[in-house]
């Protein structure tokens, strides 16, 4: 079969919410009025921490689809100051948000133990002010929320091959600006900064998904011990050290991109490695200077560029079984999925969505039982489910 990124469709069903005349829809997603539509008619579960288990009403797959977003849209009214990754969420909601995801793969894994019968994964993109307000790329809800997804291999097969140009595929290989030029800094500086002891570096063939041919040229971690080891406080230490290092290349990349040898980014993670690995190596200033060049002459050029660390992240299982973390820098319009190859066109079908309906409340009732058990929130009652 030829190996390349697929397109699928999926159905859903349209969310009963008006858009105030004179209001943009991604102005909208980010008011507390859709917050709590999201509550009343997706939610399942919450806890003290404000972390709110909910099912995505413009879903990925409806095989298994469902996301916690940290719901500050009660306490902090601007969207631009709510925390939107996981380096700026409080001690007490990371522990809880790192329990809630280990229950949630571990049951992805259990009910899918087949690599070749599903592709799993989960993981989170950057939500903050990294473009223009303006754009139509800007994420529709400013607050931290990571996706857990299944597709069934057997429907990627059949599906489409996706347009190999499609812009929203181009993170990784030689599209990518950090790995057509700063390959080899970008890998080192990771090597030097991170004390890793359950991540491990996993080779391009370990990483890629063969069906789909991705993610590309991305750099990527072997999670040794498998599931087990999202059990221990250390992977969830060291997948936050990996975004750390990214943030710290990005925000040193993009410092020097806008202004020529610009000062250490305050409060870097890794200050002697920032130092000694990347503002002494010539490619990674050459092409800070040539990216600094065609943004003088280039105003739309210029204005694309997301000048804040701007990522997803993703804990996946290869086809081998073996659970693989990435990083990748992120561009306008994508979705997490397409890091992997795998293109979501979404379509407003109510009752083809309704057959697939019964089978996916089932699991995701039951990720939320799971999670009640072990003392991680209270269920929510819906018109589709009841409270308990």
């Amino acid at each position: 079969m030829q190996s390349g990124p697929r397109e699928i469709v999926t159905p859903f069903r349209a969310i009963p919410l008006e858009i105030p005349e004179g209001m943009k829809h991604n102005e909208f997603f980010n008011s507390t009025e859709n917050l709590n539509d999201l509550v009343n008619n997706n939610g399942l579960l919450v806890n003290s921490e404000n972390l709110l288990l909910y099912r995505k009403a413009l879903g990925h797959s409806t095989e298994f689809d469902t996301s916690i977003i940290y719901n500050t849209s009660q306490c902090i009214l601007n969207p631009l100051g709510r925390p939107v990754r996981r380096t700026q969420v409080p001690p007490n909601v990371l522990h809880s948000w790192n329990r809630m995801n280990q229950i949630i793969i571990d049951y992805m894994l259990e009910c899918y133990p087949n690599p070749d019968d599903a592709l799993i994964l989960a993981g989170e993109a950057s939500l903050d002010a990294t473009w223009p307000l303006t754009s139509p790329g800007v994420p529709s809800i400013r607050m931290l929320h990571n996706h857990f997804i299944v597709f069934p291999k057997e429907e990627l097969r059949n599906a489409k091959l996706a347009d190999s140009k499609n812009p929203n595929l181009t993170d990784g290989g030689q599209h990518s600006l950090f790995q057509a030029y700063m390959r080899d800094v970008y890998r080192e500086f990771f090597d030097k900064a991170l004390n890793l002891k359950i991540l491990k570096p996993a080779s391009e063939a370990d990483a890629r998904i063969e069906l789909t041919g991705y993610p590309q040229g991305l750099p990527s971690w072997e999670v040794q011990g498998g599931s087990a080891a999202l059990k221990d406080i250390r992977f969830w230490q060291e997948y936050d050290a990996v975004l750390k290092g990214f943030i710290d290349f990005y925000r040193t990349f993009f410092s020097q991109v806008s202004t020529r040898n610009a000062p250490m980014p305050v409060d870097a993670y890794f200050p002697d490695e920032v130092e000694s690995v990347l503002l002494f190596n010539n490619d990674f200033l050459k092409t800070a200077k040539k990216v600094r060049d065609h943004c003088i002459i280039d105003a739309k050029y210029a204005n694309a560029i997301r000048w804040q660390p701007a990522f997803k992240q993703l804990i996946y299982r290869n086809d081998e079984g073996k659970l693989i973390v990435t990083i990748s820098q992120n561009s306008i319009g994508n979705a997490i999925t397409e890091l992997l190859g795998v293109v979501v066109n979404r379509v407003p079908d109510a009752d083809a969505y309704e057959k697939k309906e019964t089978q996916l409340v089932e699991k995701l009732l039951e990720v939320r039982r799971r999670l009640i058990e072990a003392d991680l929130g209270d269920g929510i009652g819906t018109d589709y489910w009841p409270k308990e």
